[in-house]
């Protein structure tokens, strides 16, 4: 059985061992510098606060929401004011769940209709996103440190930073799609720390199939985040699968690592169907949830289709009218998303297909200004906001996914595989509906697995701090420890990445907060044909 280990080799120093995958019969379930990596989570989020919330409320058209906004923040003003539900006249129905506008709503609830009202949980939530990945990828590598060059990564990327910015959907979905992959990799790692206990009272092999795991609870709160994942756009429905698959292989790897004789008839008969109830059957019930204020409001929209838009009778007539309205609701907003094809003459000037997200070679402009704009030392000013990625990230991305692929394939690692998994639900079905309108903003759910990917490939990089002794002293004693010239070559070359990271983010942040600015100057930022 392979195990990856790091051991001191001063003579009477004591062995440590590390494993990014603990298996039997030495398990490791995570790193065991808990205040440090709190204290490294709390100074990096503080920075993700700060960049979040600084003039959150800029900039707006007049004092209203601008671009997509304009549909979210007065459908969440209407839940505070309409009794729980909204509308949307510009197209005559509302066509995503209400999770995310609910949220807007807090926001609202708490500073008024105005810019803080309608940014305010989205910027929450993308600061909270920055201390899920940091935790996440942390535990993925055992290493604090690892855990916060993902963080640096979050903080320092684009396309998070303007979407934590501003009154949409998208940032709620990376955020409720990301806890739920951390709940499975605290479940897996929960899973082998209760088979070691079993491994160690002998009663593995009482039964072919392994034991009963008894109640996951990680594994359930997946399924509540899955369910409000769906609750804000239907897109969750691709984690569903996925992370349904990922769980079942996690089961099935720790009966096979503690040597269950059976592990995938035992992972069919003690795993699937908890499985099937906490990953499918609980998100049902809780998108059903998160239509509350619906199903008790007498003007929501289809509340009452049966008995008008559709009949009384038919095989389907057993379920309660109030789920049959909600099915034929939800089938005339699939109808709408259906008909905005290109084929159908639906273009929009920045549009993108999904092959040109994983290195953001299509960003979308949000926001636009060049007339009565000030404040850049010139006589013409413009101002923008662009959701971009960050080249010094995105661009890599084709390389450091072949690595993700290569180490998840050739040397089984399961932190890439997992992390693969998650990436291409966020990426992968919308290549079965190319005719479809697409935009750079269906990539932020896929941009904190890219942002762990790459932590980890750069932790390769830096490779094992492997103690190197050194020849004693001519008064006999032992002096300090060398690290190996190797990590220490690989720690600089990953230092002066981050730094290029940082820097392109500080290149960056005038076309993302729509600083003013020359027209020399945002057209200097526009680097590529395609960003134009």
């Amino acid at each position: 059985m392979t195990q990856v280990t790091s051991r001191a080799t001063v003579p009477g120093a004591v062995p440590t061992w590390s494993s990014p995958a603990p298996l039997r019969p030495s398990p490791d379930f995570g790193p065991t510098d808990t205040l440090r990596g709190w204290l490294v989570t709390a100074f990096l989020t503080a920075i993700a606060a700060v960049t979040r919330f600084t003039m959150l409320n800029y900039p707006t058209d007049a004092g209203t929401p601008v671009f997509d906004e304009k549909h979210y923040a007065p459908q969440a003003w209407q839940m505070l004011t309409g009794g729980g539900v909204e509308d949307n006249p510009g197209y005559g129905l509302v066509v995503h769940p209400p999770v995310g506008k609910q949220m807007i709503a807090i926001g609202e609830f708490l500073f008024g209709y105005n810019g803080w009202g309608w940014r305010f949980t989205a910027a929450l939530a993308g600061t909270v996103l920055v201390l899920l990945v940091i935790r996440i990828a942390r535990r993925l590598a055992r290493s604090t440190l690892i855990g916060a060059i993902a963080g640096i990564l979050m903080i320092a990327d684009g396309l998070i930073f303007v979407s934590s910015r501003i009154g949409m959907l998208d940032i709620f979905m990376a955020l409720f799609i990301t806890a739920a992959f951390g709940c499975l990799v605290l479940d897996r790692d929960d899973v082998r720390a209760r088979m070691a206990r079993v491994d160690i009272e002998g009663r593995i092999g009482a039964t072919p199939w392994g034991p009963r795991l008894g109640v996951r609870w990680w594994r359930f709160g997946a399924g509540v985040l899955l369910g409000l994942a769906c609750g804000t756009k239907w897109s969750g429905l691709y984690f569903i699968a996925a992370f349904g698959i990922l769980s079942v292989c996690f089961d099935v790897a720790a009966r096979r690592a503690y040597g269950v004789r059976k592990p995938w008839l035992g992972t069919a008969l003690r795993d699937v169907g908890p499985a099937l109830y906490a990953l499918v059957l609980i998100p049902i019930g809780v998108y059903l949830a998160t239509y509350w204020a619906w199903f008790v409001s007498e003007t929501g929209v289809y509340r009452y289709s049966v008995g008008n838009q559709v009949g009384t009778g038919g095989p389907w007539s057993f379920l309660p009218d109030a789920l049959r309205s909600l099915w034929f609701y939800s089938g005339e907003s699939l109808h709408f998303h259906e008909g905005l094809t290109n084929s159908a003459g639906n273009h929009h000037p920045w549009e993108s297909k999904p092959w040109t997200w994983p290195m953001g070679l299509r960003p979308m402009l949000y926001y636009y200004a060049d007339s009565n704009v000030t404040g850049c030392g010139q006589a013409q000013c413009v101002k923008a906001v662009m959701l971009i990625g960050t080249p010094a990230i995105w661009w890599v991305a084709l390389p450091v996914l072949a690595w993700m692929l290569w180490r998840s394939v050739v040397r089984r690692d399961w932190r890439y595989a997992a992390l693969l998994t998650g990436y291409g639900a966020a990426l992968l079905p919308w290549f079965l509906t190319l005719d479809r309108q697409m935009y750079y903003f269906y990539a932020v759910p896929l941009a904190p697995f890219l942002m762990m990917g790459l932590a980890l490939a750069l932790g390769d990089v830096m490779g094992t701090a492997r103690a190197t002794p050194i020849p004693r002293s001519p008064l006999g004693t032992f002096l300090p420890v060398a690290p190996s010239e190797r990590h220490s070559l690989g720690l600089l070359a990953v230092c002066l990445y981050l730094g290029l990271v940082v820097a392109n983010f500080i290149w960056l942040w005038p076309i993302l907060t729509a600083l003013p600015i020359t027209p020399g100057n945002w057209h200097d930022h526009l680097w590529l044909p395609s960003w134009r």
